[in-house]
């Protein structure tokens, strides 16, 4: 399953260079990440209060291969790589038409109210499948 998810740069996505700042690289897939999971009908915030658990980034490889610049209009693409009963790994890139200009792989987990790890949801699994 491929998600796609829009973005448009503004200015304030930029640096001094014109170009866009390294870290909102990083808030662009987050916010396809949270669309991808609405799309599969996850209520985080049910999951939160019913389950008892959030979803958290545990590890992410980037690779920044161009630069987007103001008012480009750029496409996150995700997949899913892998799933297990504790990880979800996805591969994210944004390109700006046919130009690969940033990806990484991005592995989230699920943690307790105490910050403890858990597994994660069976609905959920069940959906990525």
């Amino acid at each position: 399953m491929v998600h796609e998810f829009p973005v448009r740069v503004y200015y304030e996505d930029t640096d001094m260079g014109g170009i866009v700042y390294y870290a909102n690289y990083l808030r662009y897939i987050e916010r396809a990440r949270s669309d991808w999971v609405r799309t599969l009908g996850v209520d985080q915030n049910a999951m939160r209060e019913g389950d008892g658990v959030v979803f958290v980034v545990r590890r992410v490889e980037a690779d920044y291969l161009k630069p987007a610049k103001f008012d480009d209009a750029l496409l996150v693409r995700t997949v899913v790589k892998a799933v297990t009963g504790v990880r979800l790994i996805m591969g994210q890139e944004v390109l700006r038409g046919a130009d690969l200009l940033f990806r990484a792989e991005v592995t989230v987990v699920c943690i307790r109210a105490d910050g403890a790890p858990a597994r994660l949801p069976a609905n959920i699994r069940r959906r990525i499948h």
